[in-house]
């Protein structure tokens, strides 16, 4: 178990019963933080990833785990933080073969970290539009959507943006993201 490749700092896949995720989680790290582990398990993570849901005409955003069943490490593997990973209530195992776990990929982690927007490079498109302040907007999407707006304020840095929209005779103020809106 403890050959050279597992004294280095790795993310590795537990496995847990279906729907213990964030269980296994606050479990994991109550017994990092009593049992003194913090300099051999540095990291644990239940990668989700926002979805927007739509039930009756109400749009919602959910946290959508992206691996059912599986929590991720990033430790130090050895004989006692293996059995003490181990041995959470809630876990089933390592993904990897019997004592001998799997790091999982650098290349894959940080996709997945990417996936979650926890890296400085994001997977998820910037859109940038070429608005400004003063200009006149539609909304393609969303609660306004065909409403004309007039633009207030303009952040590409969010990728968003203030506009006015008028309302039962009188300007209303929204927030939205640059992919809901096109220019007039």
């Amino acid at each position: 178990m403890e050959s050279e490749k597992t004294l280095e700092r790795h993310w590795y896949a537990v496995h847990t019963y279906s729907g213990y995720e964030n269980k296994v989680k606050t479990n994991l790290e109550r017994k990092v933080s009593s049992l003194g582990l913090e300099d051999k398990i540095f990291n644990v993570l239940v990668p989700v990833v926002d979805e927007v849901e739509k039930k009756n005409g109400v749009e919602k955003v959910i946290k959508r785990k992206l691996f059912p069943g599986y929590v991720f490490v990033e430790m130090i593997v050895n004989a006692k933080t293996w059995f003490d990973v181990r041995n959470t209530d809630g876990v089933t195992g390592f993904v990897g073969a019997g004592t001998d776990p799997t790091p999982i990929d650098e290349d894959q982690m940080a996709n997945i970290l990417n996936l979650m927007g926890l890296s400085e490079e994001t997977v998820k498109p910037v859109i940038n539009i070429d608005v400004e302040v003063g200009e006149f907007i539609k909304i393609k999407s969303g609660s306004f959507k065909d409403y004309a707006a007039k633009v207030v304020s303009v952040d590409n840095e969010k990728g968003k943006l203030k506009a006015l929209i008028e309302m039962f005779g009188r300007e209303t103020p929204v927030e939205l993201d640059f992919n809901q809106v096109e220019k007039s």
